[in-house]
């Protein structure tokens, strides 16, 4: 149902603005691209998670807005138009993706519901490179912090505590039974908690996957949450990021955990206030 209704000087206003913020965003990462640059950082939120910079860049204002004199989103999946207005068919978008909606509403409602834990120190980017052979270190182009050898001692000294399947499954196979957890797909629904930096990230990926559902200021500030978390993680990690400006956070040290845990705990409360958004704009199952 049609809540509001926007002039095309409005929206067509809001869209440039949204594209405008998207391209100061992304611009350093077109621009690595054509030269064939890498970015241990950066590049993961567009490798991993797989959603481009033009897709990010496409304004959509969600369920509930018609947009008037915007001919050319007829033929865009799940838009509608008659009258001059276009809108989302929120009808039609709930009967095709309702897997995705059933599970996103689960597992945002579960994170909600538990505490955060914040002792994992961002001990999975060291677990990932536990006992490992140069040319199977993920970002091998850099060096380690402290060596192969002080890595491992960091790993092997540590209280291995990753939830997050996503994560986990890039341990190596020395550091896999070093978890004292044991995360898997399935049992996503049960293990995910706030305090988890990939989950934080993952907000991005549930609302790009439920676009045009979601409003794009919301999977713009997801995205903006997920950047800054990134670099966190990456700070955190075994690597020496120096020549890219990353000052580590030396978390083999006391304050470097507590510095980490901080920071984590600041996370943890932006993404819940980011989840309850998402949740709010999801039709109910």
């Amino acid at each position: 149902m049609t809540t509001q209704v926007l002039p095309a000087s409005d929206w067509r206003s809001r869209a440039e603005e949204h594209a405008a913020a998207v391209d100061a965003l992304t611009s350093a990462r077109l621009e690595r691209r054509a030269d064939g640059r890498k970015h241990p950082v950066e590049d993961f939120l567009f490798e991993y998670y797989n959603f481009r910079p033009a897709q990010l860049r496409r304004w959509h204002p969600g369920a509930g807005v018609a947009l008037e004199g915007a001919a050319e989103r007829a033929d865009w999946p799940f838009y509608s138009y008659a009258g001059g207005r276009a809108s989302l068919d929120v009808a039609s978008f709930a009967a095709k993706r309702e897997s995705a909606l059933l599970f996103v509403r689960r597992l945002l409602s579960a994170t909600l519901s538990r505490p955060g834990r914040f002792g994992c120190f961002g001990l999975h980017e060291w677990a990932m490179v536990y006992r490992a052979d140069d040319e199977a270190i993920r970002h091998g182009g850099w060096p380690l912090r402290l060596g192969s050898s002080g890595t491992d001692q960091v790993v092997e000294q540590a209280t291995i505590s990753c939830s997050h399947f996503d994560a986990y499954r890039f341990f190596t196979p020395d550091a896999e039974p070093l978890n004292t957890l044991s995360p898997t797909r399935e049992t996503q629904l049960a293990m995910e908690q706030p305090g988890c930096l990939h989950a934080g990230m993952d907000i991005y990926k549930w609302c790009f996957k439920l676009t045009p559902l979601v409003p794009s200021d919301l999977t713009l500030d997801a995205f903006r949450l997920a950047r800054e978390i990134r670099e966190l993680d990456m700070r955190a990690a075994p690597y020496d990021l120096a020549d890219l400006g990353f000052e580590p956070i030396r978390i083999e040290t006391a304050e470097g955990r507590a510095e980490y845990a901080a920071a984590q705990r600041a996370f943890s409360e932006r993404s819940n206030e980011l989840r309850r958004r998402l949740l709010d704009v999801l039709p109910a199952g």
